[in-house]
C-alpha cells in the first residue's frame, strides 16, 4: 500500500549554499527553505570566527556538510567541491549569496573606488559565481539549478550601493552566460533580485534604513519581503514546476521593482 502523503519536492536533492553568516543572510532562508522541502544540506562558513554563528544553524538544518570556504583563499573552493564529491557524489542545487567590497571604496561613490577595492568587489561577489559554477558542473549529472544573488541596484540607480551596482550587473550577466553555456547539459541558472532586507552585508551601505523605508511605501503589496520569501522562491526555482525557466533575473520585493 502506498501512502496518501506527498513526498517533499526536493526531497533526496543535494543543494550547496554559500553565504550563510546568520539567521537574517538571505543564504540562511534559502537553506530553509530547500530543508523543508526535503533537501540534504551542504552550508559553508567565511572563517572560525563566523563559526560559532553558522554552526548552530546548520545542525538545526541537519546539514550533511557544514564546511569552511573562503573564495578569495587559492584552493577553498575546490576543497569545499571535493567534500561534496565524495560524501555525494553529485549536486543539484548551488546557491551564492556572498559578496564584499572594502569599506572605503563602497562608500566613496563610485568615482573615487580604487583599481584594487573593484577587483577585490568583482572577484568575491561575481567571479566567484562562475568559478563555483565551474566546479558546480559536472557534479549536476542529473541537470539542476544554480542561483545567485543580485539586487535593484544592478540596473538601476541606487546612490548609496555604489561599486556594487557594476558588480551586480555583472553577475547578472555572468548568469545570463551561464544558463546558456550550461543548458545543454539540464542546467539551469538565475539571478534573484531581493528587495532590501536587514542583512549583515546590507549594514555597510549609508543611509540603508532609508532605502528600506521607502521601499516599504512604493510596494505594491505595502511591506518589505523576508529571508524566506527569497528562499522560497529559490526553492521553486530549483523544483520541476520551473523546469523550463533559465537565465531569469527574478525580483522578490513586493512589486518595488515596477514603480516608478
Amino acid at each position: 500500500m502506498t501512502s496518501d502523503v506527498p513526498r517533499p519536492v526536493l526531497e533526496g536533492r543535494k543543494a550547496l549554499v554559500v553565504g550563510v553568516a546568520n539567521e537574517q543572510s538571505i543564504a540562511y532562508g534559502c537553506a530553509k527553505a530547500f530543508r523543508e522541502l526535503g533537501a540534504d544540506l551542504a552550508i559553508t562558513y567565511l572563517n572560525e570566527k563566523a563559526r560559532p554563528y553558522v554552526e548552530p544553524l546548520a545542525k538545526g538544518l541537519d546539514a550533511r556538510i557544514f564546511a569552511p570556504l573562503d573564495v578569495a583563499a587559492e584552493g577553498a573552493l575546490e576543497r569545499v567541491f571535493d567534500e561534496v564529491k565524495a560524501k555525494w557524489g553529485r549536486l543539484d542545487i548551488l546557491v551564492h549569496s556572498i559578496a564584499f567590497a572594502p569599506k572605503e571604496d563602497l562608500q566613496g561613490g563610485l568615482i573615487n573606488c580604487s583599481a584594487k577595492g573593484f577587483a577585490v568587489a568583482m572577484d568575491v561577489s561575481c567571479h566567484s559565481f562562475v568559478r563555483m559554477a565551474r566546479l558546480a558542473a559536472p557534479l549536476m549529472t542529473e541537470g539542476g539549478t544554480m542561483l545567485a544573488m543580485s539586487y535593484y541596484g544592478a540596473n538601476k540607480v541606487i546612490p548609496t550601493y555604489s561599486v556594487m551596482g557594476p558588480v551586480k550587473a555583472a553577475l547578472e550577466a555572468c548568469c545570463r552566460y551561464l544558463a546558456y553555456e550550461l543548458g545543454d547539459r539540464g542546467i539551469r541558472v538565475h539571478a534573484i533580485s531581493p528587495g532590501p532586507l536587514k542583512t549583515r552585508a546590507a549594514s555597510g551601505l549609508k543611509d540603508f534604513e532609508a532605502l528600506l523605508n521607502e521601499a516599504a511605501q512604493k510596494a505594491p503589496l505595502g511591506e518589505l519581503v523576508d529571508v524566506m520569501d527569497v528562499g522560497f522562491t529559490c526553492a521553486f526555482l530549483a523544483t520541476p514546476y520551473a523546469r523550463r525557466l533559465s537565465g531569469e533575473t527574478l525580483y522578490v520585493d513586493g512589486g518595488v521593482n515596477i514603480m516608478a
